[in-house]
């Protein structure tokens, strides 16, 4: 497995943990560019989670989904280790 499938795998036992309805988006060039790895929805919010090898920043494609996403009053999280992810965890158990 890749160290990015690693901290995919992390992202979603996370999901799976809170109930969170997400799914991964196929990229395969004909949709929208920059979206997501998981996209999904949690008590009726709706947040996008890109996942990166430690170190590794987002494009500027993801970028731009970001601020699309956060105009909504949706949230973007990228997770590359532990407290990233952690910071999703905070997030989801903030939500009534």
């Amino acid at each position: 497995m890749t160290p990015e499938g690693k901290v995919k795998e992390t992202v979603k036992a996370l999901l799976k943990r809170y109930g969170a309805w997400y799914f991964l988006p196929v990229s395969n060039g004909f949709g929208v560019h920059g979206i997501p790895d998981f996209v999904g929805c949690y008590k009726g919010r709706f947040f996008g989670i890109e996942t990166k090898t430690k170190g590794k920043k987002a494009t500027p494609l993801q970028l731009i989904q970001k601020g699309k996403i956060e105009d909504a009053y949706g949230k973007w999280f990228l997770v590359d280790g532990d407290e990233a992810l952690a910071s999703v965890e905070k997030w989801l158990r903030s939500i009534i």
